[in-house]
């Protein structure tokens, strides 16, 4: 097998009326008004709101034809048919051609007046976003930041891969399909781009087709003022077969040669090299202002003329063009009727199987009852351990026992305690270092791709996959693109953040987050929950694992150093967000009550018995400050009674965000440092004894004014001690 494979010379320009690989005849003249339709029809979508992107969909209208109507397997009267290929177009800016052909194709959602909203001041009614979104029928992820996109489409590969070689039957293929991939020149130049090529290289995803629209052209015109490698030469490097067509914007006889060579290719995944003309047609052709302008009312004339249709008409699609693609409902519906009729073999032959495999389908993970194989309080280990260890609990709890995870780490897989008992590990069985069935997923040294590996796997079927994935808390800022959009697209995967504080020690500063817990609590639709002990650890568990998080992504904050089993936690509270964990005195009628957080929770205790100037006082641990929000209004206060009590927060990150609970806190004021975590803590002022004495000064100080702090007195009792 050579490394490229030329499907056409350069230069060579028009169609072709040769019969390629599967006998399918390309009809230049029925097919030459198709593909000017498309780019008429883009640059006239793009100048009736003055926006978007109309080039790409100009140059490549032919790679869509050549999809759509001739390769990808589909249905557009149903499009969340199970086994149908999936289309990720990572480049989620030139959306305007996905949508197109979705409306060509037969999608009935996808009516001309609906993708005549594209770019509209509309702000409601609307599926023709300026990126695509998940929640639109045809639209198999959220696409926007570049590079994320290739991302997702590697874990669908790697989902489709770990499905059917579970469930495939040497007699019986019920998951036989295609991952396709739409990017271009800012994808791959993207970092998450390169490091999901690089691990789908070597996993030899050979259902990942990635096709490349080589037009060289970004918003800052040419790419040849940043960009200079040989593109197909480095993805061969990186374990891939490369297709190389030369004239993507008018040869569909040698893109529709590729795709059928691509498919037929195993071993490995399949990129092509398809050089295209960015807005094929116009005088703006090949430059910066085809790429993301609407082209202007003289140009679009222009084009109109060019391509031999009547300037004065808006919109307009032949009849002759919706008849070319009239056959596609039919072919789709014809391959999801032989589907069906292979599940009905299949229930019959392999029932077990088949009952797994649609328990899976309908979104759910286990049968009720679950909860029960986490390990009761008094069956927890009794002495100091941290929490990443406690949380490894329920992963041998869990993941053994039910396929729908697939737990991974970035080169941390022991260290995070997500590796588990009977583990197969995930690898091209060439290899010879696991198989495709495994589901422990070594993700190597590339945080921002395992992620988005995992918004791909979770998308791929809505619960069929809950991804667990896990790096140090710090290096969740690296995976926080990802992150995002999990949360936007509503996508669960479980994100296991270690070593998550000071208390990681002697790695220093570098290593020691600070700031981040500030983002992610700020995340919409995103669960950072940090336990305070072994018990939390399984309440936090069983709430990311609940019908109320299946759509929301969840990180686990958790510590490296031994926490000690509170007498006072309760993992049937977790949900609640916050709950009063210990108490002297008084728990009706606090003077001070005391917010903990994870690792700082037994420290917080310990600072509220050395107290002297309150003798009623409470400590709340406050394991998720989005859930204790999400609490009415009567819990919230009966827990932290801010109106009535002085309320100090004690936890080592920075304090934002903590004056919406307390009027004052002992947090972090600087960047760490290197040293024992028992030494930083004493250094930073979280030795209980000091923050006792801290918290009585101010409370005395308080006490004497006869008031309770208001709107901005919130106050850092820290401040100035740090060497920083």
């Amino acid at each position: 097998m050579p490394h490229a494979i030329q499907t056409s010379e350069p230069g060579h320009g028009v169609l072709s009326s040769e019969p390629h690989t599967t006998g399918k005849i390309v009809k230049p003249q029925e097919e030459q008004v198709v593909l000017n339709t498309i780019r008429c029809l883009a640059a006239d979508l793009c100048q009736q709101f003055k926006g978007g992107h109309p080039g790409t969909v100009m140059g490549a209208a032919a790679i869509g034809i050549a999809l759509w109507r001739y390769e990808m397997r589909y249905n557009p009267l149903n499009p969340d048919w199970f086994n149908r290929d999936r289309f990720v177009l990572s480049a989620g800016h030139a959306c305007l051609f996905q949508y197109i052909f979705l409306h060509l194709s037969g999608y009935e959602a996808w009516t001309l007046d609906q993708i005549k909203m594209y770019h509209s001041p509309a702000t409601t009614g609307s599926m023709a976003a300026g990126h695509p979104e998940i929640e639109y029928p045809g639209i198999e992820v959220t696409t926007g930041p570049l590079g994320q996109g290739i991302s997702n489409a590697v874990g669908m590969a790697i989902a489709a891969k770990q499905l059917a070689t579970t469930y495939n039957k040497d007699d019986l293929k019920v998951v036989d399909n295609k991952i396709w991939c739409f990017t271009g020149d800012g994808c791959l130049q993207e970092g998450v781009g390169q490091e999901s090529i690089s691990l789908a290289g070597h996993l030899g995803l050979d259902n990942l087709i990635l096709i490349y629209d080589n037009n060289r052209v970004t918003v800052d015109g040419s790419i040849d003022n940043c960009f200079t490698e040989d593109t197909s030469a480095k993805l061969v490097a990186q374990g891939w077969h490369v297709i190389d067509v030369y004239d993507g914007s008018n040869d569909l006889a040698a893109i529709l040669d590729g795709f059928d060579r691509a498919k037929k290719l195993k071993g490995k995944p399949v990129f092509l090299n398809i050089r295209t003309i960015i807005g094929f047609s116009s005088r703006k052709a090949n430059t910066g202002p085809a790429h993301g302008q609407a082209l202007g009312d003289d140009e679009v004339a222009y084009v109109k003329s060019q391509l031999g249709f009547d300037p004065s008409q808006k919109f307009c699609i032949p009849d002759k063009v919706y008849d070319y693609f009239s056959g596609c409902k039919d072919k789709g519906a014809k391959a999801e009727r032989e589907w069906d009729a292979t599940m009905e073999q299949y229930a019959s032959r392999y029932p077990d199987e088949y009952k797994e495999l649609e328990f899976r389908r309908s979104g759910k993970f286990a049968p009720d009852g679950w909860e029960e194989l986490l390990p009761a309080k008094d069956k927890l280990p009794q002495a100091a351990q941290p929490t990443r260890k406690s949380s490894g609990l329920a992963v041998q709890a869990l993941v053994p026992k039910y396929n729908s995870f697939i737990a991974g780490s970035a080169d941390l897989l022991e260290s995070t305690f997500v590796n588990f008992d009977g583990q197969i590990e995930f690898q091209n069985p060439a290899s010879g270092l696991g198989d495709y069935s495994g589901r422990q997923l070594r993700y190597g040294i590339r945080e921002f791709a395992m992620v988005g590996l995992g918004n791909g796997m979770a998308a791929y079927q809505k619960g069929a996959f809950i991804p667990i994935m896990s790096t140090f808390f710090m290096f969740w800022i690296y995976a926080a693109p990802a992150a995002r959009m999990a949360a936007l697209q509503g996508l669960r995967f479980i994100g296991i953040a270690t070593h998550d504080s000071i208390g990681i020690g002697e790695d220093g500063p570098t290593h020691q987050p600070i700031a981040l817990a500030s983002f992610y609590r700020a995340l919409p639709n995103i669960n950072l929950i940090r336990p305070a002990d072994a018990e939390e650890c399984m309440g936090m568990w069983t709430l990311a694992l609940s019908e109320q998080s299946a759509d929301t992504p969840s990180i686990f904050a958790l510590s490296r150093q031994p926490v000690p089993l509170l007498a006072g936690s309760d993992r049937s509270k977790v949900h609640r967000g916050a709950y009063i964990i210990w108490s002297r005195g008084d728990e009706a009628e606090p003077e001070l009550t005391i917010i903990g957080t994870g690792a700082e929770v037994s420290r917080a205790i310990a600072t509220a018995e050395a107290l002297t100037s309150v003798k009623n006082v409470r400590v709340v641990s406050m394991p998720s400050q989005r859930h204790f929000d999400a609490q009415d209004a009567a819990y919230r206060r009966q827990v932290i009674p801010s109106g009535k009590s002085l309320v100090v927060a004690i936890e080592a990150w920075a304090s934002y965000g903590w004056a919406k609970y307390a009027h004052a806190s002992l947090s972090m004021q600087s960047f760490g440092h290197s040293a024992p975590q028992e030494q930083l803590y004493d250094y930073f002022g979280f030795n209980p004894k000091d923050m006792a004495n801290r918290i009585d000064v101010w409370v005395k100080r308080w006490q004497g004014e006869s008031r309770l702090p208001g709107v901005g007195e919130f106050e850092e009792l820290l401040l100035g001690v740090q060497g920083h």
